[in-house]
């Protein structure tokens, strides 16, 4: 049987692609705000376009906080991109450097990127995670970008009995070095968007997909 897959449907944007690339490496997709699907799905995508603070609050209008809890606390998949990925942080500084309220899964800021052009739209190399199952046979790959803000610390450090559980981080450079990808239990996300990214983005989504 086919991987039943949510794309979250809370007013993010176009994304007809992500229906359709997942559709391509052989999942079976819905695009809905029903939460009781989403919570029932074997895998949730969850996209972003926009800014931060108005993908917030189209996620608290679907309760797409408390979905992606509950998944978690169940140990059931969620896939964040773009700014799907950028709401798991604590907050943005995005629209107005102000700090903007996140959905804190993992501790950071997101923060404009210190680059002579902004937005950051293209193709970019990756530095893969050592072990990373999302990235498996698409490591010299390049991936699709278009962001203006990103993550550029990560503190969440596992050591000791924890090291061999410890996220699986994949970094950029745009102005500065940015989180591109974590991989954290049932917990993913990409900077990038798999869906606008060809073959290697297909691949990616595909490893994905047979995970669930």
């Amino acid at each position: 049987m086919s991987a039943d897959v949510v794309v979250l449907d809370y007013g993010s944007g176009n994304v007809r692609s992500a229906v359709r690339a997942l559709e391509r490496v052989g999942a079976s997709v819905t695009l809905t705000a029903d939460p009781v699907r989403a919570l029932e799905c074997d895998g949730l995508f969850v996209p972003g376009v926009g800014n931060f603070h108005a993908c917030m609050a189209g996620l608290a209008a679907a309760h797409g906080p408390r979905i992606i809890d509950r998944r978690l606390s169940g140990g059931r998949a969620v896939l964040g991109v773009c700014v799907g990925m950028q709401v798991l942080f604590d907050g943005s500084t995005e629209p107005s450097g102000s700090p903007r309220e996140g959905l804190g899964e993992w501790p950071g800021t997101v923060e404009r990127l210190p680059a002579d052009i902004v937005p950051h739209m293209g193709w970019s190399e990756v530095e893969v995670a050592d072990g990373s199952r999302l990235f498996a046979g698409v490591e010299q790959e390049r991936f699709y970008f278009v962001h203006s803000y990103a993550v550029q610390q990560w503190t969440l450090e596992a050591t000791g009995a924890f090291e061999r559980v410890a996220p699986r981080v994949t970094w950029a450079r745009h102005g500065a070095k940015f989180v591109a990808a974590i991989e954290n239990g049932p917990l993913s996300a990409t900077q990038f968007h798999p869906e606008k990214s060809g073959d290697a983005g297909a691949h990616l989504l595909e490893n994905w997909v047979r995970s669930l």
